[in-house]
């Protein structure tokens, strides 16, 4: 047996939830001890740092990633499992960068809404990497004036050449797709997918490893060394780097001179239900991930063997709910009244990095320490853009990198402190907007 795989057990040192309790095998790479010299340090084990060392390791560099706790541990192995061609911050990420593509920037933004899914796909297929990858999703209308934003997006969507991948539905056609009476219309997109998110995180960086890239569990990151020799220290162990990327979002508190208060955590809640058997075939015949149109959305999919995962309700305070279960159940049950008093296996949360414009940051510390972070709720696809992206400009190609390094972002005062409120209170805003519009 591989020495960084052991036997599935119960995973104490993970958070219990469906995905730790499901996952193909448990992770062991070993804590850094000693000093370890390589081209590239990666700093933080989730879609990002992972994703951006398997590019690098691919295009033969040396790269070693630590990681504070395990492989995945984060929102990487606890979000949704969507990969959808959605994007945190189009809007604003059009705003400023038509200053600098011009005519190219509807351009720019469409190709990066669905590459994060030919990376998916190309990685699993490459290295065998079993993640329950299935296609077909649903975006749903709850109200007639969210039909109008579908309308917009399923032409835009024509107009890019995927009329054989995208339909939009009426109130009864969703009712074909779903057994639910909540929608008025939704988009189904086949070119969108869903997955087990801690699996794909695992299996890509089994392929990191299998690519000569060093991994290091257990091994929290105590400083940074910038300057003519970068290196990571952690309590056991040093690594010397040519460079450094810093791809730990909202979990790490590195390098805060910088970084405070451009990132916040928002608690999502996801619950899992028993095993739904014939039930899973009669709510949701077409096995599609759903998410509606609000601002606060609720989200859901069929798992690999039958149960309904369903999230929602995003606490902005940066807290935990206290009880998850409680909160999804009579969302579970509006959208799905079949599923009244259906027993609930595994609940959980996942703490996203929200940025306050929602464009991902992207920038660089020092002449040789970079960053990435911050997809807003949007991660498992975007992490893996995001990767690229690094990964080429690490290795000397800044185009795309530059188009995210000159958004302006707003960095908060005493973050820490004000941070969480304002975001609670900007959601309190948008959801009011909601009920107008």
């Amino acid at each position: 047996m591989n020495a960084a795989i052991k036997p599935v057990t119960p995973a104490a040192e993970r958070s219990p939830s469906y995905y730790s309790s499901s996952l193909n095998y448990e992770t062991a790479y070993p804590t850094l001890q000693g000093t370890v010299e390589v081209d590239i340090a990666v700093i933080g084990g989730g879609f990002t740092g992972i994703a951006s060392a398997v590019e690098l390791a691919e295009r033969g560099y040396k790269v070693a990633l630590v990681e504070t706790h395990k492989v995945g541990w984060g929102a990487s192995g606890r979000n949704g499992g969507q990969v959808t061609g959605s994007l945190s911050g189009d809007g604003a990420m059009r705003k400023q960068m038509q200053q600098w593509l011009g005519s190219d920037v509807d351009d720019f933004i469409w190709n990066l809404r669905f590459r994060g899914h030919e990376i998916i796909k190309q990685r699993v297929a490459k290295y065998g990497i079993q993640c329950d990858l299935k296609f077909g999703h649903l975006h749903a209308a709850m109200k007639p004036s969210h039909m109008d934003e579908l309308r917009a997006s399923y032409d835009e969507a024509l107009a890019r050449g995927m009329a054989d991948e995208v339909s939009l539905l009426d109130a009864a056609g969703v009712r074909e797709h779903l057994q639910s009476d909540l929608y008025c219309g939704a988009i189904k997109n086949l070119r969108n997918m869903h997955l087990h998110p801690l699996n794909l995180c695992l299996g890509e960086a089994q392929a990191l490893t299998s690519l000569g890239g060093l991994i290091f569990e257990h091994s929290e990151v105590l400083d940074i060394i910038h300057g003519a020799q970068p290196a990571v220290v952690t309590a056991q162990g040093r690594v010397n780097a040519k460079q450094i990327l810093l791809a730990g979002d909202v979990y790490h508190k590195l390098e805060r001179k910088q970084l405070k208060g451009m990132i916040f955590p928002a608690m999502g809640g996801i619950v899992t239900t028993a095993p739904l058997g014939e039930l899973a075939q009669q709510i949701n015949p077409q096995d599609l991930a759903v998410y509606d149109c609000r601002f606060v959305l609720d989200y859901y999919r069929m798992t690999g063997d039958g149960r309904l995962l369903f999230g929602g309700g995003a606490n902005y305070s940066g807290r935990d709910s206290r009880d998850i279960a409680g909160e999804l159940r009579p969302c579970i049950e509006r959208t799905f009244p079949a599923l009244k008093g259906v027993p609930i296996d595994y609940q959980w949360s996942c703490a996203m990095g929200i940025v306050m414009n929602r464009i991902p940051q992207l920038g660089k510390l020092s002449d040789n320490v970079w960053y990435c972070q911050g997809y807003s709720g949007h991660g498992v696809a975007t992490s893996h853009i995001m990767g690229e992206i690094m990964a080429t400009a690490l290795t000397g190609d800044l185009e795309k990198f530059d188009t995210f390094a000159r958004c302006k972002h707003v960095k908060v005062p005493l973050g820490d402190v004000f941070g969480n409120p304002m975001l609670a209170a900007g959601m309190w805003y948008y959801q009011m907007l909601e009920k107008l519009r």
